[in-house]
């Protein structure tokens, strides 16, 4: 699927469409015709069409991640790079609803419901847009649509947009609307709000406490999503107020964690993992397992995951020693070290993003040894081995012990792995002119980062669902 996927996103074939789509290459064919995203005069057909392939590789789909009250990933704001919206917001309504159309195509291609599973979707659209034919094509059950408005003529009139939104609520799809202070003009449609949004920079304790009872008043069913949080401060202020969603760059804050202690199942992995860089015999490694039956039984069902790939499914560590060999199996013991001590707060969310960070790493080092790419793996896993556990990164490398080659990328951004370390980095920041500096410095295209940015976020799903 991915593979088909990526080969459509970047114009190398075309899968068989859903009724009367947009592709990507054909909706930024149009985007550079009525918004070039160079200055000059108006470019022949053929210098455009090259135009429109670079822009191709040069925007792809964003993501960030939603938390809940318990700081679990419950979905994903999936949005173009920051260039793209940039360029639009002042551009017309037309522009506008050919980006909407891109993003929700490659959603729909990406058949974004089975790749989420129980997760959310929150996608921003122009309120002329929900009557769009292509967005029956999302899965409602996934599926947030948030409203925003636009300030030039072509608005729907109120009353079609009310009756929209109640088509599209019965069907399953939920509405997510600005709050009514920053965007008074969908107050008529607070009652059928499913989420209401509101932007942390904006929020004084006075002027979140007036939202708090307006939303309480004129939108009774409504959650409440802060977005753009900085600091875990920010996040608790906005828990105690009684919003439900969290986004924001807080996920991966750091803490001082001088105080924080190692757990005890932590120190056994890590004795482990030192046996297995050592070539310790097979029957030591097995005895330190049947320690705690616990741990041995999560490690096999990382193993057996579906995006690990075996023929055959492993029920013995022995088996798993035979068929993965010692560098693989230290990788999921170290994985295992990465997700055992704390499964509240925001470790599960930050080990999402490690993971995806560490798939994509070592997606981008397919030219490479296998051994390189075990080790690409690895610094994108501990690159956030901190805030996974909480404690100093000095303490976490310490304990682990790792190739000095991954330290240096991790605790100074030198060395062989830094460019890919960068690169992975830069695709969750959607940051357009780091990821064109770390892809040439990692010896690859900002395609192909895409590419591996999105194949590595289907992988990390799958692996947490196999270690819940």
């Amino acid at each position: 699927m991915f593979k088909t996927l990526l080969n459509w996103l970047f114009g190398r074939r075309a899968p068989t469409p859903a009724p009367q789509p947009v592709t990507q290459a054909a909706g930024f064919e149009k985007l550079n015709r009525r918004a070039p995203l160079r200055a000059g005069p108006p470019a022949p057909a053929s210098a455009e069409a090259t135009a429109a392939a670079q822009e191709i590789g040069a925007t792809f789909i964003c993501r960030e991640a939603v938390l809940n009250r318990k700081q679990k990933i419950a979905g994903y704001q999936f949005l173009l790079q920051e260039a793209a919206r940039n360029h639009i917001r002042s551009s017309s309504r037309r522009v506008h609803h050919l980006y909407a159309e891109v993003l929700v195509n490659s959603l729909v291609h990406a058949d974004i419901g089975k790749l989420l599973g129980p997760r959310s979707a929150f996608i921003d659209v122009p309120d002329s847009f929900i009557d769009h034919e292509c967005i029956l094509h999302l899965p409602a059950a996934n599926t947030v649509l948030v409203l925003t408005r636009l300030p030039d003529a072509g608005a729907p009139a109120p009353d079609a947009l009310l009756a929209t939104v109640r088509h599209l609520r019965a069907i399953g799809y939920r509405i997510g609307l600005p709050d009514p202070e920053s965007e008074p003009g969908f107050a008529e449609l607070l009652p059928e709000a499913d989420v209401v949004i509101v932007r942390a920079p904006q929020l004084t304790a006075e002027a979140a406490l007036a939202l708090t009872a307006s939303v309480v008043e004129h939108a009774p069913r409504a959650t409440l999503l802060v977005r753009e949080l900085p600091g875990l401060e920010d996040f608790n202020f906005c828990f105690k107020l009684g919003a439900s969603l969290f986004q924001g760059p807080f996920i991966t804050s750091r803490e001082d964690w001088q105080d924080h202690h190692l757990g005890p199942n932590f120190a056994r992995l890590a004795m482990l993992a030192g046996k297995l860089r050592k070539q310790a015999e097979t029957d030591e490694i097995v005895a330190l397992l049947k320690q705690d039956a616990a741990l041995a039984v999560r490690l096999l069902r990382y193993i057996n995951s579906a995006a690990n790939g075996l023929s055959e499914h492993v029920s013995s560590i022995e088996r798993a020693m035979i068929l993965l060999g010692r560098d693989k199996l230290y990788r999921w013991v170290m994985l295992l070290m990465c997700s055992t001590d704390d499964k509240e707060g925001r470790a599960s969310a930050v080990l999402e993003t490690a993971l995806v960070r560490a798939r994509m790493m070592e997606l981008s080092g397919a030219r490479l040894s296998a051994a390189e790419r075990e080790s690409l793996f690895l610094t994108g896993l501990l690159s956030l081995i901190d805030v996974v556990l909480k404690v100093p990164m000095e303490r976490a490398m310490t304990s682990l012990a790792v190739a000095s080659e991954i330290e240096a990328a991790i605790m100074r951004s030198e060395g062989p792995y830094a460019p890919q370390l960068m690169l992975a980095q830069a695709c969750e920041r959607a940051d357009a002119e780091a990821i064109r500096s770390a892809a040439e410095r990692s010896q690859t295209t900002p395609e192909e980062a895409a590419g591996f940015h999105l194949q590595a976020l289907a992988w990390a799903l799958e692996i947490q669902q196999a270690g819940a």
